[in-house]
C-alpha cells in the first residue's frame, strides 16, 4: 500500500520484499517494475567485489545487492520488508525513518521464542531512538512497548495513537496524529484486516509528509489500485480458485475470515502443503470450518512437511475420510481441479512454495 500510494504521488519508490514466488526479481522493485536480470547481476557483482573475505549468507548477499541497486537508481524513498524476527535480520542494518511492526503472533519459534512477548521483543529491534515506531494492532506485547520506551522510540499504537472507522463496507476514515482523512475507499486487497494495514501505512506517511507529501486523491488511487499476488488472490473461472500464502495460525485466521466473506460455494477443497517447522495443527484449526476436503501434498522445499505427517494431524481432527494425499502440489491441484464442480472452490495455501507451484499450474 505504501508503494502504490507513493507511486501515485510520482516518487521514485524502491521496494524490497521476500520471499519471491516465481522469480527472484519479484523481491527488488523500482518505480513499480521488477529489477531486470542484468541490473541484479550487476548489483550482485558489485557486492561480490566489495565483500573481500567476508562471508555472506544468501539473504545478506541479496539484501546488499538490493540496496546497491536502489542507490544506483537514486531512489527517493525505500520501503524495506524486514525478514525473520527483525533485531538480527540483515535488513535491520538500515536506520529507518519510520519503522512499523504490523502484528505479532507465533511463528519461527525455534529462532524467536515460544511466546508473543519474546517475539515482540525481537521485532521491536527495528525501532530507533527518537524516530516513529508504529504497531499496527491494538494489543502490543509488553516487551515491545518496554523496548520502545527504553531506547526512546516514538511508539504509536493502533487504537491509541491512530485508528480507523469503517462505514458499511464502502468507505472508511483514518484518524491520526496529524488529523483525519475521510471517505477513503476500501483497499483493493481482500479482507477486513486490511484496514489495519492501510492505517499503518497512512500513519507512516504522516510521519514523512514534510519531505514526501501525498494528496488525498493519491491516497485514494493507491488504495484502489494496490495488488498483491498470493494474498487472498482470486483467479477468475469455475471452479473458483483462491491462492493464499498463509503459513501460521494468525494468517490462517485471516484467510478463514476472507473465505467467509466471499459468498456461498457448495464445497471448498484445500490444496494444502506446509513446511515441517510450522504450526500445522494451529493452521488447520484456524481454517477447518471453511474446508470440506483436504488434498495434501509435499511442496518442493527442503523443509517441506511429509504428507503422512500432515494427514495424521488432519486425521486427529476428524478429517481422515476427507483427506487425500499426493506426492506434489501440482498433482494435488490437478486432481482438485478435476474433482471440483462449477460451484465449488479450490483454496491453495500453506506456504509461499505451495502457492508458487500452484501458480505455475494455473497459468
Amino acid at each position: 500500500m505504501l508503494e502504490r500510494i507513493l507511486l501515485e504521488s510520482g516518487y521514485g519508490v524502491a521496494l524490497y520484499t521476500s520471499p519471491h514466488l516465481l522469480r527472484y526479481n519479484e523481491r527488488v522493485r523500482f518505480k513499480g517494475e521488477e529489477a531486470s536480470d542484468v541490473a541484479l547481476v550487476e548489483a550482485f557483482d558489485r557486492v561480490e567485489k566489495a565483500r573481500g573475505d567476508v562471508a555472506l549468507t544468501y539473504f545478506e548477499f541479496g539484501t546488499l545487492a538490493a540496496l546497491a541497486y536502489f542507490d544506483q537508481m537514486a531512489a527517493e524513498v525505500v520501503i524495506l520488508e524486514v525478514g525473520l524476527g527483525g533485531r538480527l535480520d540483515a535488513v535491520n542494518i538500515i536506520d529507518a525513518d519510520v519503522a512499523a511492526v504490523v502484528s505479532v503472533d507465533l511463528d519461527h519459534q525455534s529462532y524467536l521464542g515460544n511466546d508473543r512477548e519474546s517475539i515482540g521483543f525481537e521485532k521491536a529491534g527495528i525501532f530507533r531512538k527518537g524516530r516513529p515506531a508504529l504497531f499496527g494492532d491494538t494489543d502490543p506485547p509488553r516487551r515491545l512497548v518496554e523496548h520502545a520506551q527504553a531506547i526512546g522510540a516514538d511508539l504509536q499504537v493502533l487504537g491509541r495513537d491512530f485508528r480507523y472507522e469503517a462505514h458499511g463496507g464502502q468507505q472508511w476514515d483514518f484518524i491520526g496524529r496529524k488529523g483525519a482523512k475521510r471517505a477513503l475507499p476500501m483497499p483493493a486487497l481482500r479482507g477486513a484486516w486490511q484496514l489495519k494495514n492501510a492505517s499503518s501505512a497512512l500513519a507512516a506517511l504522516d510521519e514523512i509528509a514534510d519531505r514526501l507529501p501525498v494528496s488525498i486523491g493519491e491516497i485514494k488511487r493507491g488504495l484502489m489500485t494496490v495488488r498483491l499476488t498470493g494474498r487472498l488472490q482470486s483467479i477468475p473461472g469455475r471452479p473458483s480458485i483462491v491462492l493464499d500464502v498463509a503459513h501460521n495460525p494468525q494468517a490462517a485466521r485471516a484467510l478463514a475470515d476472507g473465505l467467509g466473506d466471499m459468498g456461498f460455494f457448495e464445497n471448498t477443497i484445500a490444496v494444502f502443503a506446509m513446511l515441517g517447522d510450522k504450526d500445522i495443527g494451529g493452521v488447520i484449526d484456524a481454517v477447518r470450518h471453511r474446508i470440506d476436503r483436504w488434498y495434501v501434498a509435499r511442496s518442493q522445499s527442503e523443509r517441506a512437511a511429509p504428507v503422512e505427517k500432515v494427514a495424521e494431524i488432519l486425521a486427529e481432527r476428524g478429517f481422515k475420510d476427507a483427506t487425500r494425499t499426493f506426492p506434489t502440489v501440482a498433482q494435488a491441484f490437478e486432481n482438485a481441479s478435476k474433482d471440483a464442480g462449477p460451484n465449488d472452490r479450490i483454496v491453495v495455501f500453506g506456504s509461499f512454495t505451495t502457492v508458487a507451484e500452484a501458480l505455475r499450474c494455473a497459468r
